[in-house]
């Protein structure tokens, strides 16, 4: 397996697009899809998984056909499910044709279904956490430059953005940007660098897409660095889940950067074309956690939240 290439901070900040309307779902961004002509529907946005998903309603209702069973890999297990076969999912201007996708019951989604990187792996794509918009476009446009969004390049594997630019305290990790977990999930590799046998950790129970619940370990980090940003105080779950094994990260520290790290930025851009993925920070003041950028900048955030701000 080759080494990962280290992030690099890139100044050419940029996003735009055409607007595409968005709720959240808990911490999660959903948009409108049609599928096959029809719609639209409520899809979630999945960063960190390789294919898309219809729920059983819905493909029910348009009769899709069904295909060939498959081991899908959420965050809580891996078992067979089966597939349907569409013809066309459409994401604003953005068509993506002839797909085989898994078919997982709504109420375990949240949404209608869910757009993967075979949807995604083009594209440049905008979540507004503040204005509830996701914007999209094929990553073609020239783009504006802000002075308030820090750009960091990331690695592709299978498909995902993978940032090498991330620490924890001082142990170096690998980040999966994952939009379609609620919470940020590092590995036990993660854990044991990190903290204590006797470090008192709380539990949470988590449902995945499959509708299989577990039980995490959840602690918090003095300081996470994402390219140039600094949060601190950071609450973090941990446990081998099958994501890790699937990217090739098992046995490296590594985190899934889940929506829950993510709403804290005003907007947060995912560039698959050119494999960058941008912060653009809220405006806010506040006192307690320092923000570094590339430009020796510092800004001082709040302790109660690791939300990234610019006065």
């Amino acid at each position: 397996m080759k080494a990962l290439t280290p992030a690099q901070i890139d100044d050419a900040l940029a996003i735009g697009g055409t607007e595409i309307d968005g709720k959240k779902s808990v911490s999660r961004m959903t948009v409108q899809v049609a599928v096959n002509g029809h719609g639209p529907y409520r899809f979630i946005v999945d960063s960190g998984a390789d294919t898309s998903v219809v729920g059983e309603r819905l493909a029910r209702d348009l009769k899709l056909p069904l295909g060939k069973r498959t081991i899908l890999n959420s965050i809580t297990d891996s078992q067979y499910v089966d597939q349907v076969l569409v013809d066309e999912l459409q994401l604003g201007p953005t068509k993506v044709t002839d797909l085989e996708v898994p078919v997982l019951r709504e109420d375990h989604l949240g949404a209608e279904g869910m757009l993967g990187l075979d949807a995604l792996i083009e594209q440049r794509l905008m979540l507004d956490f503040e204005k509830r918009l996701i914007t999209v476009d094929d990553g073609r446009t020239p783009l504006p430059k802000y002075d308030d969004v820090i750009v960091v390049t990331a690695r592709l594997r299978e498909g995902q953005l993978i940032l090498t630019q991330v620490k924890a305290d001082r142990q170096k990790l690998d980040a999966v940007v994952d939009t379609g977990s609620e919470i940020s999930i590092g590995n036990t590799a993660l854990r044991d660098a990190l903290l204590r046998r006797n470090h008192k950790f709380t539990e949470v129970e988590v449902e995945g897409v499959t509708g299989t619940t577990a039980k995490l370990q959840i602690a918090r980090i003095d300081r996470l660095q994402i390219g140039g940003i600094i949060l601190q105080d950071v609450p973090i779950a941990f446990a081998d889940i099958p994501p890790f094994s699937v990217f090739g990260l098992e046995k490296k520290p590594s985190l899934l950067l889940g929506t829950d790290l993510m709403e804290n930025f005003r907007r947060v851009s995912l560039d698959f074309h050119d494999r960058k993925v941008r912060f653009q920070l809220k405006k806010c003041t506040a006192t307690g956690i320092l923000l570094r950028t590339s430009t020796r900048q510092a800004t001082r955030l709040s302790t109660d939240t690791p939300q990234a701000c610019a006065n």
